[in-house]
């Protein structure tokens, strides 16, 4: 079984920094992708970034300049760093990763932007 732990939500002010984590364990041999997705209230889920096993990474126009994904491949890690986070990045946050032909999702983590 494969497990994905999510962690770093919480509430914050608009303007302000959060670190989301994710730590995949279980029978995984071989990492391919690893991403973010978000879905608000009301809207569907979207990609946030993804990082490729050797290390490219994508992101979602809106969060471009603002959020740096990164990995640990030695501890099967994936991070989201936030900054200047805005009331739009409201959303519960889920990571994904693909290990060979199989997807695995975490359970989310909400992230609150609000003064």
């Amino acid at each position: 079984q494969v497990q994905l732990v999510e962690s770093g939500g919480g509430l914050v002010q608009p303007g302000g920094s959060l670190r989301l984590s994710c730590a995949a364990s279980g029978s995984i041999f071989s990492i391919l992708d690893m991403g973010w997705y978000r879905q608000a209230p009301g809207k569907q889920r979207e990609l946030v970034a993804a990082i490729t096993s050797g290390g490219s990474t994508n992101y979602a126009d809106s969060v471009k300049g603002r959020f740096t994904i990164s990995r640990d491949n030695a501890k099967n890690t994936v991070l989201l760093q936030m900054n200047s986070l805005e009331p739009e990045d409201t959303a519960v946050y889920y990571c994904k990763i693909r290990a060979g032909a199989s997807e695995y999702w975490g359970k989310g983590t909400l992230v609150t932007v609000s003064s």
